[in-house]
Formats: structure tokens, sequence, C-alpha cells
């Protein structure tokens, strides 16, 4: 099957070691931005032990990004887990052609980061919250 964008084999790799590190507190984030010129997938940063609202400040206000995000969540017994989201980063305030290429490569990306639980983030930072995760993650 042929793929608009590419996934190099080293981010797949770096990813992998991602989702299964062990953490024992906070949450992770792994950014991936898409290289227009050259359409392949690339690391962009990773972050440590970092709150929503930090990670709201590091993405761009206008270009998408996906975003694997290890997060620390509370349970209502008193459980911490630390499941992986897969946040969908896309601004409204993106060109055009990111947006379309962002969201052609959204599934490639997905099933490459095999992950389930998607959030998908339309209206910038007021829409990335902790209660948005949280609503998300709890209810499924």
């Amino acid at each position: 099957m042929s793929h608009t964008v590419d996934i190099p084999p080293a981010l797949v790799d770096s990813l992998r070691k991602f989702s299964f590190a062990k953490r024992s507190q906070g949450s992770a984030a792994f950014v991936v931005k898409i290289d227009k010129n050259k359409l392949t997938m690339e690391e962009e940063d990773q972050f440590d032990n970092i709150s929503i609202g930090d990670l709201v400040e590091e993405l761009p206000e206008n270009s998408p990004r996906y975003v694997v995000l290890s997060y620390e969540l509370k349970h209502g017994d008193g459980r911490t887990s630390f499941p992986l989201v897969l946040i969908n980063w896309a601004p409204p305030s993106s060109e055009t052609k990111s947006m379309t290429l962002h969201a052609s490569a959204f599934i490639h990306f997905q099933r490459a980061a095999n992950l389930n639980k998607v959030v998908d983030i339309y209206d910038g930072a007021e829409g990335l919250t902790k209660e948005v995760i949280d609503a998300k993650l709890l209810s499924s």
C-alpha cells in the first residue's frame, strides 16, 4: 500500500522505545512533524515529566503535529496508570496544504504507533486540557 508520507524505520524505533519506557510519575510526550518537502515524518521533540499546559506551550500555534502522550492518569480507586494516547494536534490557523497532508497521513501514523486512543484537537490551545484527556481515557 502506498502512502503519501513516509515513516522512516528510525522514527518507528524511537516511538517503540518511547512507548515501552517505564515511567513512575509525570506525563511524557513524543512530538512528530511532517517535512513537507521530503514527505517524511520526523521526530521534533521529546519531553519527560511535562504538564499538559506546558505541552500546549511547546506545540506550534499554526502547524499540525502528532503527539504520542504517555499520560499519568489518576483513577478513582487510587491507582495510577500511564496509558498512551495519540493527540492529533491540528490548530485552525494551520495552512491548508499542511492540514491536508497531516490528515491524509494520520491513519498511517496511528497504525505505525499502534495506538487506539485518539484525542483530536482542532481548536488549538483551548482544546487541549487535562480535563479533555481525562474524559477520553476514563470513558474508554
